[in-house]
């Protein structure tokens, strides 16, 4: 009698490191949110201190160019100039993040992306970080978050920057991907998001892809 040994694959997995104030994790967030081409792919958002993390690896390098761009190819909402005290310092935004749950996560990664990026709205300063998050939680849960990101958020982003750094992280966005296989391997920058399809073996979705919106920058990735 023959035994058939029937191995559960592994869902696609993709695990974006994000700052709010990357012009590079934004458009990334925006393509994993909106592209058709990752709807069967399980994606997880960490948040993370850019600033940490480039101190731990030495680079900080920011180009305008790159980032309209981009945007312009995948269709992405980008305020033509560059944000408020760009770089502005983030850390009171992500330490806020890091204290949300997934479900609270995302909204919250919408709404800050876009008053920052697509807006050129100055999200770091704190009486529109709690204007902010008050539009997305209410009032009383605002201040609880903004409460624990003085503890709870400051330990958990200093885990999630470690968490990136170890993972192979130098910049971002930074995406941690686990195929169908259950192989795992770490890339960075949108224009590698070609390469990030070919691993997950998603080029069935890439066909339809390119005829959609963003077109134009699956072209530019392959």
């Amino acid at each position: 009698m023959l035994t058939r040994v029937l191995q559960m694959a592994t869902k696609p997995k993709i695990t974006l490191f994000v700052d709010t104030v990357s012009p590079f994790a934004y458009a990334a967030y925006h393509i994993l949110r909106n592209d058709p081409i990752f709807r069967n792919v399980e994606v997880e958002y960490i948040p993370i201190f850019l600033g940490g993390l480039m101190h731990k690896c030495d680079k900080d390098k920011w180009i305008n160019l790159e980032r309209l761009r981009w945007s312009t190819l995948f269709s992405i909402p980008m305020f033509p100039g560059l944000p408020p005290d760009f770089p502005a310092p983030s850390l009171p935004i992500m330490r806020s993040l890091a204290t949300l749950s997934p479900a609270q996560l995302t909204p919250a990664l919408d709404l800050l992306f876009k008053k920052h990026w697509a807006d050129g709205v100055a999200t770091h300063k704190p009486e529109i970080l709690k204007e902010t998050l008050v539009e997305l939680f209410g009032e009383e849960e605002a201040s609880k978050v903004l409460e624990r990101a003085k503890t709870v958020g400051k330990e958990a982003l200093i885990r999630n920057t470690d968490r990136a750094f170890d993972e192979g992280a130098f910049g971002l966005p930074w995406f941690s991907v686990t195929n169908a296989k259950g192989e795992r391997e770490g890339f960075w920058g949108v224009d590698h998001l070609g390469q990030v399809v070919g691993f997950l073996g998603l080029e069935g979705e890439l066909k339809t892809a390119r005829r959609g919106e963003g077109g134009k920058g699956w072209r530019a990735v392959l």
